[in-house]
This record gives structure tokens, sequence and C-alpha cells, in this order.
């Protein structure tokens, strides 16, 4: 809705004219609801310098320092170590005695922000149309308004890949930082890859099914498809290794990165033999760099993606197995299988209720702590692992000098949910609000 004030002082809302007095309450009213369900604002650069002390510093890369400290300026950390080495001035210093201090988290494979109201379809725009897109890009859909954004960060993830779903070729993915006026400022890593959905070779309706005579169609469908996404990688390749192709191809431009370097190809697959098929299919087609998202069996093929580089965005650790002879906390041993045999991994968030559930992250590395790994490489599953596998390590994932100054610190375990507490998140140095649209819910209902 629109208004505006005529030159009789006499107030317009939608052409309809009203007494000014009336209309100057009616527009309180809209303020006031308006202002209780606005996002925080972001934060503006960093102009004073910061030195978090005697905390629990957690690294990221597996150390921990007991009453250590992490100081930064213009947005870059300068000094991690203990407490009593910080021997520099620093203009703002914040006790953080008994608390936890980490690297921001980093959430993989998300829609967050292309997908706000479920039954509300001008809300979602995280997928199109056609079949083989990469040439549609995440990041101009991305809503930095989105107002999951804020109680995301509230648990401490402070950046995202955000990534398109569906079609064949869904598109490709772009690393947003959390706090921003408009998606250029949210960028840290435009089209970072390009993803791609396997077509599997078992079309389970069930837990119990199997393919039999009913399903030779759909293979059959299916080898169709493999062979025109074959044609298409071949095409694309040959279009790469031209200096000269003439006439700009959107859809082949978009996959020159993948050839060329500086583009990931992440293929979501699960079962062993696709991920098997789609780490050789990859390999064949000069793909630089390949990375298995949701990856189910990943661990039964650990031998197959360690010896070609190849890592994971591991599926939801909260989820049920996708069969009924697997063990039913398998999904939450998957991490720790991966870690035993050597595959790199971060941990993914993507199903149901996905992007209101983004809050969740750490906690799905806390599970994954309970079995089998260690706290801190659990902790590596959300910070410097994610970041190394999305392309960001030289910048983001782990508090170390030079590195973006991206912080949280909670006054207890965060991957703990009973615990997890954040007082303080920096991105980039910047002090970031940690209010929300639940935690003014809760305010406003507290004393009623």
């Amino acid at each position: 809705m629109s208004y505006f004030f005529n030159r009789n002082y006499r107030s317009c809302w939608n052409g309809k004219c009203f007494p000014r007095l009336l209309n100057i309450a009616a527009l309180l009213i809209c303020c006031s609801v308006h202002s209780s369900a606005q996002r925080p604002i972001p934060a503006p650069q960093q102009t004073r310098s910061v030195l978090i002390t005697n905390g629990t510093v957690h690294v990221g890369d597996g150390r921990t320092i007991a009453e250590g400290a992490i100081g930064f300026r213009n947005g870059v950390i300068d000094f991690v170590g203990y407490a009593y080495g910080a021997t520099a001035k620093y203009d703002t210093t914040i006790e953080a005695l008994g608390q936890h201090v980490y690297p921001g988290f980093i959430a993989a494979d998300t829609r967050l922000g292309l997908e706000e109201i479920g039954q509300v379809r001008a809300t979602l725009d995280k997928q199109d149309v056609g079949g083989l897109e990469p040439e549609l890009r995440a990041i101009t859909a991305y809503n930095v308004d989105s107002r999951v954004i804020p109680t995301v960060r509230s648990n401490g993830v402070l950046l995202a890949q955000i990534a398109p779903e569906g079609l064949t070729i869904s598109g490709s993915s772009a690393i947003v930082q959390l706090d921003a006026w408009d998606n250029d400022a949210a960028t840290v890593l435009a089209d970072d890859g390009v993803f791609l959905n396997w077509p599997s070779a078992y079309d389970r309706k069930g837990w119990w099914a199997e393919p039999d005579e009913t399903d030779k169609k759909k293979l059959e469908e299916r080898k169709t498809k493999l062979g025109i996404m074959s044609a298409f990688f071949q095409k694309a390749k040959a279009y790469a290794q031209d200096p000269n192709p003439g006439t700009i191809d959107q859809r082949l431009y978009a996959m020159r990165g993948l050839f060329l370097g500086g583009k990931t190809l992440f293929i979501r697959a699960d079962a062993a033999r696709d991920i098997t098929e789609a780490v050789q299919f990859a390999k064949v087609h000069g793909v630089l760099r390949t990375v298995i998202v949701d990856g189910y069996d990943a661990w039964r093929v650990a031998d197959l993606l360690r010896e070609n580089k190849v890592d994971v965005v591991l599926r939801r650790v909260h989820s049920l197995p996708l069969r009924p002879e697997d063990d039913v906390d398998l999904p939450f041993k998957t991490p720790a299988l991966l870690k035993e045999r050597g595959v790199r991994f971060c941990l993914g968030s993507a199903g149901g209720h996905e992007v209101v559930g983004l809050r969740n992250i750490p906690f799905l590395a806390g599970t994954a702590s309970t079995y089998g790994l260690s706290s801190e490489d659990a902790l590596r599953a959300i910070t410097l692992d994610a970041a190394a596998i999305l392309g960001i390590d030289s910048r983001c994932g782990s508090l170390t000098v030079g590195k973006d100054a991206t912080v949280i610190v909670s006054t207890g375990d965060a991957l703990d949910m009973r615990t997890n507490n954040i007082v303080h998140a920096y991105i980039q140095g910047r002090r970031i609000v940690l209010d929300d649209h639940q935690k003014q819910l809760y305010r406003m209902y507290k004393d009623r």
C-alpha cells in the first residue's frame, strides 16, 4: 500500500482521503506493527578494534586455547593466542571468562533467502523451469530481507551457500554472509558452483520398494537422460576450450568454470551406485572439482571419493535411514564413518522444513559428536571443512590471523541445544544485532 498527503493537509490512502488526525493514527498503528517485525539493521563497518579475552577459543582446525583471546581490527583478525600474549592495544575489550569463542558457523546447500513461506508461491524462488539451466543464478534471487535470516544468526550461523534445486541442472549457487543491505554486499563468492541432480538408478516408492518389471520404462528414460547430460557436458567443455566462441551462449558460458577452474560441480546423489556413476561421469568429462551432496552411501564408496579427492556435503544428520535394513542411527554415525575413512565432509541441512530448521546446524554437529566424532572434528564440519569444500577457506572458517573476523561468542557449548546462547557475533568485524522475530514475539507476550 502507498500513501500521500494532499495540499489541503487532508491525507489520502490508496486514493481515499481521510481527516488528517485519523490518518496519522492509522500510520502510527502501521508503523508500530511494522517496527515490531522488521529485521535488524545491517551493522556498519568496523571502526574500533576489539579484543575478546579469557574465553575458551575453538580455532576451528581442531585446536582449542583455554583462557585464550582473539583480536581484530578493520574486519580482519590480527591476534589469536593465550590471553596473556595479547600485548597490543584495542579500543574495546570483551571479557569472555567461562565462555566459548568460535568461528561463525557455515551452512552449505541451503534455500535460505530463496524460500520464505511454503504456501505463498510469490515467496518461493528456489526453482525455475527447464532442464539443463546452469545460467540460473541463485544470487540474483536471494532475499537479504528474509525474516528467517536473523533467527539463523541467533544460533551462530553467519555464512551460507545459497543453492537452487530441482531440474537436472538446477543452476549456479553463491556464498553469502548473513548481514547485508543488498545482494552485492552479501556476496562472499558469487557463482561458486553448478548443482546437478543425478538421476537415481532406483525408484523407491516406499521403504521396501525395489526395481521390478514395471520400472524398465523408467530405466530407459534414465538412460536417455544420462545421454543428454553427457552430450551437454561435451558441448560445454568444447565451448570452454574455445578462446573465441563467437556468440555468447549463456548456458554454456555458465559451465566454463567447471573445466577451467573457479567453479565446483555439486552433484546430488545418495546411493552408492549413483555416487560412483556421478564421480566417474565428472572425471570422464574433465570436470576439475566435484563435490557429492547428500551422500547417504558416501561412506560405502569412501575409497573412490578419497582417490578422486571428492568431498561430501552430507545430508541432514537428524533424519531417518533410507533403507529398512540400515541401523536406525546410521545418519547420526555417518559423519564418524566418513572421518574414519579419510573423506572430507561438511554438514548440510536440506530436506523438509529446511529453511526454518537451518538454525539447527550447530546441533547437527552436536549429534555427530555424540556418535563417534570428537567435538572439535564436529565443529570443523560446520567451520573450516565447510569453508574448504566451498572454496572460501582462505578468508573464513577458522580463527586465524589474516582471515575475516567472523566470530561468535556463546556462554555455553554452542553445539549443545541446552547451552547454546550466542551473546556476541561479528561478521567481518561488524557487530551483528542478535535480535529476531521469535525474540520479539517472546518479549511481546512474556508479561501479558
